[in-house]
């Protein structure tokens, strides 16, 4: 739950889902939501994925996935989730083999689209699998996948025919007894999807895994994102994530916890406030952002900074940063650093001041959490 008295209209109360594990990320319950993306490389090439995995957990991913289409895809899991410095989810479809040559080479969680994994009985060779090597299962509903018989019986993909499939399998895994799971319900299309999983949370207490599935490129995929995801996260929907985009795992994450900073969900890094820029700049905003957000992404502790290019909304927002600057004339503007006046700067040493403020601010920041940790 996110509770905010001082500003009660920032209150989102999540809901209420049972607890699993991903490897040793929790998954539901009081958990932060995870941030999860997916590899793009060739699964067998060991490298190539693991470097991809790395880069994307020190973006800030919990999760991983990495599709396993084939035995060297499964071959090559066995290394990679030994080197993982985060959980590993194994993409299956089609070949329930791979789910369990998967389970077996280290996999936290397996993901099965119940529309193309088999009959019933592979399902509970999975199971069997999974518990057998402690993994716990996402059931991924896929709109552009759905089984036949619902096809038929709904006359197209709709919300109420992968609600319906969602659960569906839910019951095969409850019948044998399996509880480790979360369940997706994705479609490329933002008005399905919000109403599927809206039906889902509704229907059961499992955890859930967010995505809009095939969002697009980059530019269009994030918007398509931010729209659906964020209603759902803002109704307290969502224990999990993934922002799919045509582009770089690392750009999935970046986004991901852009759209829950947004929504005081998660908190990692500096979170820049800056304005457009207009003819009234005091300094080139759009360049001096661009700048800082390379220059400090090095920074995982939760602070704000605001870059202003004036004085007309430039002290207003600085109130509410932890280092904030605004341009003012004659080549130079003010640092604030907690909200209040600091002191003026000359703009050629800006962004290198500014660097050392949030390292310090950031340093601070951290000192206080150990301390109050070092205390309970």
């Amino acid at each position: 739950m996110s509770m905010n008295h001082i500003r009660p209209w920032r209150n989102i109360e999540r809901r209420k889902s049972r607890q699993i594990m991903v490897g040793d990320v929790p998954v539901g319950g009081d958990a932060p939501i995870a941030v999860q993306t997916m590899t793009n490389t060739d699964s067998g090439d060991v490298k190539a994925t693991l470097d991809q995995v790395i880069a994307a957990a020190e973006a800030g991913a919990d999760i991983v996935r990495i599709s396993a289409p084939d035995v060297a895809a499964t071959t090559a899991l066995k290394e990679i989730t030994k080197e993982s410095p985060v959980p590993i989810v194994a993409d299956i479809h089609f070949h329930y083999k791979r789910a369990i040559e998967a389970a077996e080479a280290g996999a936290a969680c397996l993901r099965i689209n119940p529309g193309n994994i088999g009959d019933e009985k592979r399902v509970k060779e999975v199971i069997r699998a999974a518990k057998d090597h402690g993994c716990s299962i996402r059931i991924g509903v896929n709109g552009g996948s759905l089984e036949k018989h619902l096809l038929e019986k709904y006359g197209e993909p709709c919300p109420d025919a992968m609600v319906e499939s969602g659960l569906e399998h839910i019951k095969i895994l409850q019948d044998n007894d399996f509880h480790e799971f979360k369940i997706s319900v994705k479609a490329s299309d933002v008005f399905m999807s919000a109403a599927a999983y809206q039906m889902l949370a509704d229907a059961t207490d499992a955890p859930i895994h967010l995505g809009i599935t095939e969002a697009g490129g980059f530019v269009s995929g994030t918007i398509k994102s931010a729209i659906g995801l964020g209603q759902l996260l803002w109704m307290g929907i969502g224990d999990t994530l993934r922002v799919s985009l045509s582009a770089d795992p690392v750009e999935e994450v970046k986004v991901g916890f852009e759209i829950l900073k947004s929504l005081g969900l998660r908190h990692r890094g500096v979170n820049i406030i800056s304005c457009p820029s207009c003819a009234r700049q005091g300094f080139d905003v759009i360049k001096t952002v661009e700048t800082l957000e390379e220059r400090l992404a090095h920074i995982h502790t939760p602070m704000s900074l605001s870059i202003i290019g004036c004085v007309v909304n430039g002290p207003g927002e600085a109130l509410m940063t932890d280092v904030g600057f605004t341009g003012g004339g004659a080549g130079a503007g003010m640092v604030y650093l907690a909200g209040k006046q600091s002191h003026k700067l000359d703009n050629d040493a800006m962004v290198e001041h500014i660097v050392e403020q949030v390292e310090k601010k950031a340093a601070e920041i951290d000192a206080v959490k150990a301390a109050e940790e070092a205390a309970e």
